[in-house]
């Protein structure tokens, strides 16, 4: 069993190994998403070369990707079904990037929609690291692929955050549409950030708190003001809009430091989870083998009766003192590193669970309601707030209303009296 434990764990530091590699393509689709969209929304006249650098650099992640996706198709590594369909869908997503680069370069793209398809692209590719770390519960571990997915999570806000306000700058106007899209983008970071800070270490949560009080941020603070706060279709000053680029694209830096970091954490974690799994056994194996030599009591107590040979008085051997105190200790520190073990795990089962719940609401909302993403969430945040109810609540509730519920809500948003 032990042995198997061990194997499993060399399993997930070789899943740790396609995280980064997630993560690490993620972060250049960002950044060709962010100049792709000014490349458009100026009309071909910014970032081309900025663009043409981040194409270069999104092709070497991504063939470092595919070399760890067929090393993953092994039975050896013990991928699921689930994750071996979700690793399809990134490599077809993938496989229509030329494409769609062709079309921007023609110009044949709204910026609006050239964000959306690169934002569809790095969800899929979110959604295989959220599938990771929800079939990976390990103690130790979890914990850090917690704050690993929500980190990306929110990195991947500000990610599309950066590109829409860009959109907005470059092109001069305030689009209602586009303004509610920040906004909801501001609060989606703030959720996942918070998530990823509660599972963080001290370190890496200290230097995100360092950066949120920093000049960089308050210039961005002032920034997204003027854009959440102009008219709807009133103008934006296009002169802001390289320094918009330039200080969400630091936030946006900080972030990916922050994952670089976090990632050296869950490697190092895999590793001294294998090494105290691989001591445990040698522990176990020898102890094992002591008590066979010495025996407990009881076991000479019975031969007794049945050694004809045997002096009715002859005492049986005891097991050394020493041998019994290195037992009771090995089994001490067992139980309290499970019992440590499982309150990490339950921890970590839960912000998945969240996770997993309040999308599927979105989800039923989205399409039984034919609302959108940002109109999804905020009918469930202004529930949880008008009500008193946590936000997880009102998702399993939403989740549990009938298709009748459905239909009176869609008769009333329609203005007409429910059927």
């Amino acid at each position: 069993a032990r042995q198997r434990e061990i194997d499993a764990m060399r399993q997930l530091e070789a899943r740790a190994g396609l995280v980064e590699a997630l993560g690490q393509l993620i972060h250049a689709l960002q950044r060709e998403r962010g100049a792709s969209s000014i490349f458009l929304a100026s009309q071909g006249q910014h970032f081309s070369d900025v663009r043409r650098v981040a194409v270069e650099v999104v092709q070497e992640a991504q063939g470092r990707l595919r070399e760890l996706v067929a090393a993953h198709l092994a039975p050896s590594q013990g991928a699921s079904a689930r994750i071996l369909s979700l690793m399809a869908w990134v490599l077809l997503d993938l496989d229509a990037l030329p494409e769609l680069r062709a079309r921007i370069e023609r110009q044949a793209l709204s910026a609006h929609d050239a964000v959306a398809a690169y934002s569809t692209l790095i969800a899929g590719q979110v959604e295989l690291i959220f599938h990771v770390a929800d079939a990976t519960l390990v103690p130790g571990v979890s914990p850090l692929l917690v704050a690993f997915l929500h980190l990306v999570q929110g990195k991947e806000a500000a990610g599309q955050e950066r590109a829409v306000g860009s959109l907005m700058y470059a092109s001069g106007q305030c689009v209602d549409e586009e303004q509610q899209r920040v906004i909801h983008l501001i609060d989606s970071q703030d959720r996942s950030l918070q998530v990823f800070s509660e599972f963080a270490d001290a370190g890496l949560r200290a230097r995100w708190e360092a950066h949120q009080l920093s000049a960089g941020t308050a210039r961005l603070e002032r920034l997204r003001r003027t854009m959440c706060a102009a008219r709807p279709g009133g103008p934006l000053d296009r002169q802001q809009s390289d320094a918009w680029f330039e200080v969400s694209s630091a936030r946006i830096d900080v972030l990916w430091d922050l994952e670089v970091a976090l990632m050296h954490h869950l490697r190092d974690a895999c590793e001294a989870q294998i090494r105290l799994a691989e001591q445990e056994l040698q522990d176990s194996e020898g102890m094992l083998r002591r008590l066979r030599d010495n025996p407990p009591p009881h076991t000479h107590a019975v031969e007794r009766f049945f050694d004809q040979g045997a002096h009715p008085d002859a005492a049986p051997a005891l097991m050394d003192e020493k041998e019994s105190s290195s037992l009771l200790q090995l089994l001490q520190s067992q139980s309290a590193r499970l019992a440590g073990m499982e309150a990490q795990l339950d921890a970590a089962r839960r912000a998945l669970h969240e996770r997993k719940v309040i999308e599927r609401a979105k989800g039923v909302l989205m399409s039984r309601l034919r609302m959108s993403e940002e109109a999804a969430f905020r009918a469930l945040q202004k529930t949880s707030m008008d009500q008193n109810r946590r936000l997880l609540d009102v998702a399993e509730a939403t989740l549990a209303l009938s298709d009748e519920a459905f239909a009176q809500l869609a008769a009333q948003d329609a203005g007409q009296p429910p059927g």
